[in-house]
């Protein structure tokens, strides 16, 4: 019984979230796993919509998920989210025949818009050392992919780098010290792989006015790059279109393909490992509640809007964290194994480590 009523719910939310047209599927059908590695360390277990005990990595391909995201600190206080990390999951993921973004956060822990803390080992550097160590430090772990045979397909040189990177050095504050810092990372990309994509990501995907303000200042100091990434997060970053105007006119305004890089959305108020969820509301989006079928329809139609960016610029779209369960010991801070996550009800598995409908849902988009 257990079975068909999973096959219902997984054919009711193919029903909810199907476009009301019918067009190709998305180049990038992806998910962030950055924190699988030290969740399997930890006990953590992976199960297929039937309940069989698998593969991470197996159940989100055999879903029709074809690429995956790892984010890279510098020398976190758990070990984790390194090279030695990427490394082997990178060759995992390629013989599931997956793709893969490598996401440079240049920090020992999270860099966002709120925070882009350099790397305890480059805080007396000059800013000459810092540029040489950014580059060095992209080019040691995207050779290494290459040399085991697992090239990178595409890389962002900072994450949510709205203010810039490196604070204060790279803050864009200095819009040269930002190109530069860039510009290292960027070159340290293409000498290893040329037809690796770098891509410059920000936060707040609703805000055109970020936007434009970003890439207009990037175009002026002649910062490279080949895509555009975006967070999108509904229940923080405006409304959908809003978001569909934004990726629209950044697609089209400085020519580049366009991925959302980051978005979630929740299946469940309940929590699972003691530690409180950022996101608890019944409803965080209007008409979208927090249900198996409402994650699987909210995502269903960012990867709609992102599927009609003109001229076939929509690249694709990431799940953030989709196999960040409640697994006891990996929470968000690297410093206390007593911490929780706060996500895990925003994961592609569900509480009994089972995949949720979303999962195949994205995978057919």
């Amino acid at each position: 019984m257990k079975r068909i009523l999973t096959a219902l719910l997984l054919l009711a939310a193919l029903a909810i979230a199907q476009p009301a047209h019918a067009q190709a599927r998305l180049q990038i059908r992806g998910a962030d796993v950055s924190s699988l590695a030290k969740s399997e360390a930890l006990g953590g277990v992976y199960r297929d919509t039937r309940g069989r005990r698998g593969d991470a990595l197996r159940i989100l391909s055999q879903a029709g998920l074809n690429y995956l995201r790892l984010k890279v600190w510098v020398n976190p206080a758990d070990g984790y989210n390194t090279k030695t990390q990427v490394l082997a999951i990178a060759k995992r993921a390629k013989a599931q025949g997956m793709k893969l973004l490598v996401d440079f956060h240049y920090s020992d822990s999270w860099a966002d818009p709120g925070k882009q803390v350099k790397p305890a080992a480059w805080e007396s550097l000059t800013f000459e050392q810092l540029r040489q160590a950014v580059y060095d430090h992209t080019y040691d772990v995207l050779d290494a992919l290459r040399r085991q045979g697992t090239t990178a397909d595409m890389v962002q040189v900072g994450n949510e780098i709205n203010g810039g990177l490196l604070w204060p050095d790279g803050s864009n504050a200095n819009w040269a010290n930002t190109a530069r810092l860039l510009g290292a990372g960027y070159d340290a990309v293409k000498r290893v792989s040329g037809a690796t994509k770098v891509v410059l990501h920000l936060a707040n995907g609703g805000d055109n006015g970020l936007y434009r303000w970003w890439f207009d200042n990037a175009a002026s100091q002649g910062i490279r790059y080949d895509v555009i990434g975006l967070s999108y997060y509904p229940y923080w970053h405006g409304t959908l279109e809003a978001f569909q105007a934004n990726i629209n006119d950044v697609a089209t305004r400085y020519g580049k393909p366009v991925v959302v890089v980051e978005t979630a959305y929740p299946f469940t108020t309940a929590d699972d490992d003691g530690w409180a969820n950022i996101i608890v509301a019944a409803e965080p989006y209007p008409g979208y509640q927090a249900t198996p079928q409402g994650q699987s329809a909210l995502l269903a139609k960012v990867a709609d809007i992102v599927r009609q960016v003109p001229n076939g610029l929509g690249l694709g779209l990431f799940t953030w964290e989709a196999t960040w369960t409640g697994v006891k010991g990996n929470g968000w801070d690297p410093a206390d194994p007593s911490s929780g996550n706060g996500w895990e009800n925003q994961a592609l598995f569900d509480y009994a480590d089972r995949a949720l409908p979303a999962m195949s849902v994205l995978g057919h988009l």
